[in-house]
């Protein structure tokens, strides 16, 4: 019998004391560490694939290191994995930081193609992003008129045309459903939009929309 208890008490206390090493393991914080610590420790959780992680260790980064020169070039590289991983909201929060801070940055250019190839690759709903659209062919039109000279102008121009189209295509649309509404001064609103347009009516081409999707635009 008392060896019975005996022997429980050891299994207690050694299962309290793997709980007590488990969760001191899992709170323990890091911090305090030199910005190429931090910068390294994000380039391998990016490698990894661990961007909830890279994230984190971003912000021990930036918090610590506020004015390290590493910070330029750890946004832009975070901005990359997540337009990799399609998480377009999350890539756009770093650039709006990074054209706020580094807008003398001899890599503004890039930045600001990286903020319209976001927004292009985040247009997804036909009818839903138009003013997404219509946000970022502006930004197409001040990048061209800033950075003519810029290596990434080819393609921003190809981005442009083909976020033309989608816009002259939705215009399309709407022109069309307004018609079948017997909304006529709206009707010609589009229509005049259309004439504004450098594509040709009958070049347009409808946004191809998944079955499953288009019966909700």
């Amino acid at each position: 019998m008392m060896k019975s208890f005996k022997l429980k008490n050891i299994l207690l206390i050694a299962c309290a004391a793997f709980v007590f090493t488990a969760c001191s393991s899992k709170t323990e914080e890091e911090y305090n560490k030199p910005a190429l610590y931090w910068y390294n420790k994000m380039l391998k959780q990016i490698a990894s694939a661990d961007l909830d992680e890279a994230d984190d260790t971003y912000t021990s980064l930036e918090s610590e290191h506020r004015n390290s020169p590493f910070i330029p070039s750890a946004m832009l590289i975070l901005v990359n994995a997540h337009i990799d991983e399609e998480e377009y909201s999350l890539a756009n929060f770093y650039l709006d930081e990074y054209i706020k801070r580094f807008g003398l940055s001899k890599d503004i250019d890039y930045a600001r193609y990286l903020k319209i190839k976001a927004n292009f690759l985040g247009f997804k709903y036909q009818f839903r992003d138009q003013q997404l659209i219509e946000d970022t062919l502006v930004q197409v039109q001040e990048f061209k008129a800033k950075y003519s000279t810029s290596p990434y102008m080819p393609l921003v121009d190809t981005i442009n045309a083909r976020l033309s189209m989608a816009k002259a295509s939705m215009d399309k649309e709407i022109v069309d459903l307004y018609k079948r509404k017997d909304k006529e001064a709206a009707a010609a609103f589009y229509e005049s939009k259309l004439k504004e347009s450098w594509i040709a009516p009958n070049e347009i081409e409808p946004v191809k929309v998944p079955f499953y999707r288009s019966i909700f635009e």
